[in-house]
């Protein structure tokens, strides 16, 4: 008797994960990069501009350096807003999309995000500046979850992981859009073109809407949403509130209270929290840092404030821009490496190398040279691990919590990390501001790079998904 033969790869499992993908599956691939593209080039836009809108908003003119701790903090609470509202939004609309389904919930999320950024830039004063960026802050929140599982669940299992890590890789064009927007806007600014080239930066941000075009059209519901509906449960009708109501808030409950799915939820928020603190308190302050450091350059030429404010807002595009031109290779990195390692060694990696890379930027960056070298590293490293969360993420829960369970990870995560800006901008203005404006950011910088850290005592207690199908 002969022993049964070992099966071998398929044919399709050999291909590459690009090849042998129906014209839908491009298309749905196209929309759902888009869709985050396009909310991280809205977010990137905020970074950029959030320093001078601050400075415009409080009456300060460019020449008063005495104001520079106050604007920073003001930039900060500003910033953490920003990332409250993202969190509320992405836990409420990641609900909906279970709920209500990705496509319609995509729809909602990309009107949200463009039209609140445009009114930033309507702003006649930080309160309602803070309104608008938190209102903005909803829309952003919620586009990651329902594009991460729309494209989960459309992909075959063999394409899945390098397309969420292509889909997350391709988000930093979005950022570089808006770094270009800088720049173009900065030289416009310096020549008098444009007087307040925040405003016009933010009005550029509705351009997304133009999305909802396709979504409307031609994006349908994965047929594996389709059939976890079918598999649910009838309801009772309880009133539009309460239908509201339980809409949101059903799925969250059913997340934590499934003790299968409740450890998952914990670890990948600790992950997300260390990701987003790491970027958002740290990584995206290299630009208020290039202004500290080279604002005394430019007032040294003998530039007037307007020609000053314009060198500085083009040197900021023009970080932004290499910073996300590392962070596209660093996410796309995590991808081959988590498939070659698995997720928990490449996390690893990525948090060590964020730690590293960033405290270095903090301690050495004071020269226009450093902003090609080492702005670079530390945006392949910090953005590395965000490649970890579109991949990571929808691998841990089942289809009918997908988009909750992911949107939990990545946005109470958030919800918690909104504090990091404020304790920068704390740091910045209070523990070191004795130390001076350039050397008080610095250190504060520094400090708070202990939070990757947190990411490693984590990944002990995370469970390995590398080449299991997606959970059901």
């Amino acid at each position: 008797m002969h022993p049964a033969p070992t099966p071998s790869a398929s044919p399709a499992s050999s291909l590459p994960w690009y090849r042998g993908l129906s014209g839908y599956q491009w298309f749905v691939f196209a929309v759902a990069t888009l869709g985050w593209l396009f909310d991280t080039m809205d977010q990137q836009l905020f970074n950029l501009a959030r320093v001078s809108a601050v400075r415009t908003l409080l009456g300060v003119t460019p020449a008063d350096t005495s104001r520079a701790g106050q604007i920073s903090e003001i930039a900060g609470y500003s910033t953490t807003i920003f990332m409250i509202g993202w969190a509320l939004g992405g836990i409420l609309f990641g609900a909906l999309g279970d709920k209500l389904g990705r496509a319609r919930t995509m729809l909602m999320t990309v009107l949200t995000y463009s039209a609140f950024t445009g009114l930033s830039g309507l702003a006649v004063g930080v309160i309602d500046f803070c309104v608008y960026r938190f209102l903005t802050g909803l829309g952003v929140g919620g586009q990651f979850a329902v594009g991460v599982a729309l494209v989960a669940e459309t992909m075959p299992d063999r394409s899945r992981p390098y397309a969420l890590g292509m889909l997350q890789a391709l988000s930093a064009v979005g950022n570089m859009l808006a770094a270009l927007t800088s720049m173009l806007l900065g030289r416009l600014e310096e020549s008098g073109a444009v007087g307040q080239a925040w405003r016009a930066m933010f009005f550029i941000g509705l351009a997304p809407a133009v999305l909802a075009i396709p979504i409307m059209t031609r994006l349908r519901e994965p047929e594996k949403w389709v059939e976890a509906v079918k598999a649910r449960q009838p309801t009772t009708r309880r009133g539009f509130l309460a239908d509201l109501f339980h809409t949101i808030f059903d799925p969250i409950a059913e997340l934590f209270a499934d003790p299968r799915w409740r450890p998952h939820a914990l670890v990948g928020l600790v992950l997300a929290l260390a990701g987003v603190v790491g970027l958002w308190g740290i990584g995206f302050f290299s630009f208020d840092l290039i202004d500290t450091v080279m604002r005394p350059h430019f007032e040294r030429q003998g530039l007037s404030p307007q020609e000053v404010n314009g060198r500085l807002t083009f040197w900021k595009g023009i970080t932004s821009l290499v910073q996300n031109a590392g962070a596209f290779f660093g996410v796309y990195s995590f991808a081959l490496v988590a498939q070659r390692t698995g997720r928990r060694p490449a996390f690893a990696i990525a948090f060590v190398l964020a730690a590293a890379a960033t405290f270095i930027v903090f301690w050495q960056l004071q020269a226009f040279w450093q902003i090609f070298v080492l702005i670079p590293i530390m945006g392949f490293c910090q953005l590395a691990i965000f490649g970890g969360y579109a991949i990571y993420f929808p691998e841990l829960f089942p289809t009918r919590l997908r988009s909750t369970g992911t949107s939990v990870c990545y946005n109470v995560g958030r919800l918690i990390a909104a504090a990091g800006p404020t304790m920068l901008g704390l740091l910045t203005s209070r523990v070191y501001a004795a130390a001076g404006p350039e050397r008080a950011i610095r250190y504060a910088g520094m400090t708070m790079c202990a939070v990757f850290l947190v990411g490693l005592l984590a990944l002990p207690f995370a469970p390995e998904t590398k080449g299991k199908p997606l959970p059901e």
